[in-house]
């Protein structure tokens, strides 16, 4: 059935559409309805198989969805701390956790002593609050409190989704799989997680109008979740290995990025696999190994390649990529996701896959179960590696001195420049982009570091100021605007100072944003008022005058970036600190810029860039 979401009428019944009877729209509370379904689906997969609901009228669409679920049994009970305390009884004695699902107000608040006893128990416990939409929080609006975070730091994990949209269906399995998981305790303790689940009335819709989308094949959880390095026996990897996610039968890639452990242990785990390495920057392994591919974001660009390299699992190691493209790439993969931090690192929340442990015992663990076999499929590494030959070649053609002036050029060299044991900070914009694009395999990789935790330009001279008082001489890769964010890193005395590099690519404003749908749609005014936010100052005398010495390459003339390479090489081996101001042709000429190379890359496997 063809089912329309009316957002104009989002308080209307649902009704035929004149001429279609058999056509229904589907208002807000049909989406509540198909949402609260959702949940109660996958917390029954997730092993949950009591719930305990006090009367009330906020929480009426997820008390209806429980109570239409045959397989979980539900305990009806007028007080909502008798209800927190059954429910706590439940998850005690059988090891599960129970749901317990109370209105808004004063009736979240009757369940902090059980939630409290739950932590504090280590008892498993998932905790659904209603609550008002947003609109009717703090206006006065009758049996509304303050319910985000009501339970502090007693609850292991807490989510506040807002009012479901069908927009955020893909959603909805992860957020209920995920609190059955940290009420777990992986690799915590178990103990309360909390739901806050805002709902707009009219409260009764239709679940089947709504549309429940179907879970994992044969019942299983949305998420997959393997803990602790102490589980990690010859029978537990033989479950991942044999028949399992990680089969070496099945076409798979190995996606490392900070935080992924060992090198070698990764590379034994992915020879033992017969899978490639995507490497980033960042992981360490961007070294001259057969295994390893440097030029993903190229070769997923071209369609035909990334058609015929489309992997069935994806083993990802440490933090991800920043390029788009290559996320965009691996997303329809199975996702094993190997986090030893208990962080829930899974943004698209489709992994299938959470592993909590620590690379290196996965890694060990992997090779040494398949110690002797020959991988099935040795073609399929192979044609990614005879790809990973074809574009490291044309891009390091392109990028040669006096080929290359722009950004990718500048990252490509000054990655290869760096002499051994200089680590490499670089901004979180464009700069770890073309470092992930052009940076090419080199024997003795840097260390590389980025804020991507956050992903923003703040403080980046001040990190790599950091890195450089704590281990020695140290290369900042910054934007011109990033560099000006940041300037007070520069103000200090002169004898404090530690082997600071600062490279500044300057393209007269935020270059990132060329790349966005902005550039494409706004007039060029609104577009340079808003976005490329060019400034006045001049870098070279900012530094300047806070009396770092700086030298200035001008890569708009003939001579490129002729003499880079030498420049940081002398800087560094100075052991002092400096600015290298590189003058960079404007944005439009360096999106141009990629999207050349990125041709290049494609002409020369016979397809076309995406």
């Amino acid at each position: 059935m063809d089912y329309r979401f009316d957002r104009s009428e989002p308080q209307l019944a649902s009704r035929a559409v004149s001429g279609s009877p058999e056509i229904e729209l589907m208002t807000q509370a049909d989406v509540q309805a198909a949402f609260c379904a959702t949940l109660v689906d996958e917390w029954v997969r997730c092993g949950i198989a009591h719930a305990v609901v006090c009367p009330g009228s906020r929480s009426t669409p997820l008390a209806l969805a429980i109570a239409a679920e045959p397989r979980m049994k539900l305990h009806v009970r007028l007080d909502e701390r008798s209800a927190g305390f059954s429910a706590l009884g439940i998850g005690m004695a059988t090891g599960a956790p129970a749901v317990v699902v109370v209105t808004s107000g004063t009736a979240a608040a009757e369940l902090h002593a059980a939630v409290v006893e739950a932590d504090l128990a280590g008892v498993p416990l998932v905790v659904c609050t209603a609550d008002r939409p947003p609109e009717l929080r703090s206006v006065g609006a009758p049996q509304t409190i303050d319910q985000i975070r009501l339970f502090g730091g007693a609850v292991r994990w807490f989510d506040d989704p807002g009012v479901p949209a069908d927009g955020a269906r893909s959603s909805w399995r992860s957020l209920a799989c995920r609190a059955v998981a940290e009420s777990r305790g992986d690799p915590a303790a178990p103990g309360p997680v909390h739901l806050n689940l805002a709902f707009r009335e009219p409260l009764v819709g239709s679940a089947v109008v709504g549309g429940v989308d179907a879970g994992r094949p044969d019942g299983a959880p949305w998420h997959q979740v393997l803990s602790g390095d102490a589980e990690l026996t010859q029978a537990w990897i033989g479950a991942l290995v044999d028949g399992g996610p990680l089969d070496p039968a099945r076409r798979g890639v190995v996606v490392a990025g900070e935080g992924c452990g060992e090198p070698v242990g990764v590379l034994d785990a992915a020879r033992a696999l017969g899978w490639p390495v995507l490497a980033d920057p960042r992981s360490g392994l961007r070294a001259d190994d057969p295994l390893v591919i440097a030029t993903a974001d190229g070769l997923v660009r071209v369609p035909e390649f990334a058609e015929a390299h489309r992997p069935e699992v994806v083993l990802r190691f440490g933090a991800r990529w920043a390029s788009k493209v290559v996320a965009q790439f691996l997303a329809e993969g199975d996702q094993v996701v190997v986090e030893p931090t208990g962080r829930w690192s899974d943004p698209e929340r489709t992994a299938d896959h959470l592993v909590r442990c620590r690379p290196e015992a996965l890694c060990r663990g992997l090779a040494h179960h398949l110690a002797g076999r020959t991988p099935p499929d040795p073609g399929w590494l192979e044609s990614w590696t005879t790809g990973e030959a074809t574009a490291r070649q044309v891009l390091a053609e392109e990028l040669a001195l006096g080929a290359g002036s722009g950004e990718p050029a500048l990252a490509f060299h000054l990655w290869r420049a760096l002499p051994a044991g200089v680590d490499l900070m670089v901004s979180s914009s464009m700069p770890i982009r073309d470092l992930e694009a052009f940076g090419l395999p080199r024997q003795d990789p840097p260390r590389v570091f980025s804020n991507r935790g956050a992903n923003g330009i703040d403080g980046v001279v001040s990190t790599g100021l950091g890195v450089a008082l704590a281990k020695g001489p140290t290369v900042v890769l910054v934007g011109d605007l990033a560099f000006l964010h940041d300037v007070s890193a520069l103000v200090g005395p002169v004898a404090d100072r530690p082997p600071l590099i600062i490279v500044v690519a300057d393209n007269g404003g935020g270059g990132i944003f060329s790349f966005l749908p902005q550039a494409d749609t706004l007039d060029e005014r609104s577009f340079e008022q808003l976005f490329g936010t060019p400034q006045q100052q001049d870098v070279a005398r900012v530094a300047a005058g806070f009396g770092w010495p700086v030298e200035v390459i001008d890569a708009t003339t003939a001579s490129g970036l002729t003499g880079f390479d030498e420049a940081v090489s002398r800087l560094v081996s100075t052991g002092g600190a400096g600015v290298l101001h590189v003058l960079l042709p404007d944005r439009e000429a360096n999106v141009a810029e990629h999207r050349r190379l990125h041709q290049a890359v494609a002409d020369a496997l016979g397809g076309a860039a995406g």
